[in-house]
């Protein structure tokens, strides 16, 4: 097929040696099959910004530190060299949540380096050498989504004993290969502990995965899992090997009538003096 040219200078660089067959086509990037020396692997290429669809970028990149001082002020004043830098620190986070997830232990495919908007990595396959298909893909019996729900489930709890929360976890970021899911599509991964929204993306990431699985087993919808490993993590609880137990509930706060009250009343207080103090002023005007 013809070479795209993003690809190009790592044919010309010895990198790669032909690009087999175009995978597939993303929010956010590219994805091709390519052999490497005596390797097929696959090279994803970012999409440059205008082109990418990807909503909120912003909202997942909060919290993220760029040790460079003058990368970070470009960064923050939207420059031409600000914006490149900011398109670099979106790709090396994959790599990096990559390496990092992988040695936790997490099954992610492992990436061979990132160079000029294009990560080299892994091509997961099946037990025939196809490759892998996405969960979104595949079917299965009740045993089998318990099974695999539950090992999502210890992913995404490992994740979060590192620190990240994948941000953007669905039936279309997991891969089935013969020993179970793979965890794919990590550029929008979260820092935890700095971003204000890692809550409620863990939440989106566990609902999408349990209504997924719970298509096959049903007994997995009304189960507050996110709630369970959020609660554990902020209580210092959560370990990598933490079993979830699926009846967690979360607590009730009995509402403080009487601060609320005391609130209003305090409200009430400061207008009255406010008026008061608008009435002796007109009177000595």
């Amino acid at each position: 097929m013809k070479i795209p040219k993003r690809i190009q200078p790592l044919i010309t660089d010895g990198l790669v040696d032909e690009v087999i067959s175009q995978l597939m086509s993303g929010k956010e990037a590219t994805v091709y099959v390519v052999r490497c020396g005596s390797s097929i692997r696959c090279a994803k290429v970012y999409k440059e910004v205008t082109k990418r669809s990807f909503k909120q970028a912003v909202t997942y990149q909060e919290g993220r530190k760029v040790k460079n001082s003058r990368r970070a002020r470009a960064m923050e004043k939207g420059s031409k060299y600000g914006r490149r830098q900011q398109e670099e620190s979106w790709h090396n986070a994959e790599v990096d949540a990559l390496y990092k997830l992988a040695a936790a232990g997490i099954r992610v495919p492992t990436p061979y380096g990132c160079i000029d908007g294009v990560l080299l990595m892994e091509l997961v396959t099946d037990a025939d050498g196809n490759v892998a298909p996405r969960l979104s893909e595949v079917s299965m019996t009740e045993e089998e989504a318990l099974t695999d729900h539950a090992t999502v489930m210890q992913y995404v709890i490992q994740m979060l004993c590192v620190g990240l929360v994948h941000g953007d976890l669905s039936e279309f970021n997991v891969l089935v290969d013969e020993d179970g899911p793979v965890i794919i599509d990590l550029p929008q991964a979260v820092d935890a502990a700095a971003n204000n929204h890692a809550e409620a993306m863990l939440q989106r990431d566990v609902d999408n995965m349990t209504q997924y699985y719970g298509q096959f087993a049903p007994e997995l919808i009304e189960r507050d899992y996110a709630g369970e490993i959020w609660h554990l993590y902020e209580e210092g609880r959560l370990l990598p090997e933490t079993l979830l137990k699926g009846d967690f509930k979360k607590p009730e706060v009995e509402a403080d009538v009487d601060g609320v009250l005391t609130e209003i009343q305090a409200a009430i207080d400061e207008e009255d003096e406010r008026v008061e103090r608008i009435r002796v002023a007109d009177e000595d005007a």
